[in-house]
């Protein structure tokens, strides 16, 4: 089983670096889009610097908190992006029969489809996420959370877009609804989870699981409990695994459009 997950890693290290290295044929756009990435964040601070000019904490949250927040919702979404953005993508691969061509792939069917491109500008979001990190909470131990959270947050991120982009194997314009569940997890991930009450609020810890990816983490960071650390790893664990099932599941409903087309 070890041995399996070290090969499974190094698949997805190899995609990623030929990805990269596809989108660096071109360095002056993928400097810029990285460039601007990062600018494009840096505006929401703004945002909340006025904010708290007229407020002491929003949600509970002081301004650190707010900017640590923000670093983690950018980092997440960035490293998923970097390593399986076509997860993301899912439900356009579905609908119009375009996993032909992994289908025929000596290697995991899911794990090929999702790591089969990186977005350049999400390496922005990871930079900013650091950035952020540095400016406002840094600490060595605070950075060791960090990256294992940002990783975890991605993992859950993209765990979620797999579950949702998969309802296209049985739903009629699902890609409707996955691309509407990903945006609230997206949005809500930059706001205080102290502004969000009663229903809405256990939404984002079980089926929206914003909670698990960015609130949690931010309050371990603050206050180490071993129990939040235990549930982060342990629903990241399962995501992954429902992920997985509900992929494979609805696999065998595919229908091949018989799209000319090759992976190599």
């Amino acid at each position: 089983m070890l041995m399996e997950a070290r090969n499974q890693l190094k698949v997805i290290l190899l995609s990623v670096k030929y990805n990269i290295m596809r989108e660096m044929t071109n360095r002056t756009t993928f400097v810029t889009n990285i460039f601007f990435m990062i600018l494009n964040n840096s505006t929401f601070i703004v945002q909340w610097l006025i904010l708290f000019r007229l407020k002491n904490n929003v949600g509970g949250y002081a301004f650190d908190e707010v900017m640590t927040l923000w670093g983690f919702g950018a980092s997440t979404f960035g490293i998923a992006h970097i390593f399986f953005r076509k997860a993301f993508e899912l439900p356009d691969l579905i609908i119009n029969g375009k996993l032909d061509a992994f289908l025929v792939q000596p290697k995991s069917v899911l794990l090929g489809v999702i790591t089969s491109a990186t977005s350049t500008s999400a390496i922005g979001d990871v930079i900013y996420g650091y950035i952020i990190l540095v400016v406002f909470n840094f600490s060595i131990r605070n950075l060791c959370f960090f990256t294992l959270f940002t990783i975890t947050g991605g993992i859950i991120l993209t765990a979620f877009a797999v579950i949702t982009g998969s309802l296209s194997f049985w739903l009629v314009r699902a890609d409707i609804l996955s691309n509407n569940l990903m945006n609230v997890m997206v949005s809500v991930s930059t706001y205080p989870d102290g502004i969000f009450k009663g229903i809405v609020r256990l939404l984002l810890y079980t089926v929206i699981p914003t909670g698990f990816a960015v609130y949690l983490p931010v309050r371990l960071m603050v206050r180490f409990r071993l129990d939040l650390l235990l549930g982060v790893l342990g629903f990241t664990a399962a995501i992954c695994s429902l992920a997985g099932l509900i992929f494979y599941k609805g696999l065998k409903r595919y229908a091949s459009s018989s799209l000319m087309s090759a992976r190599i």
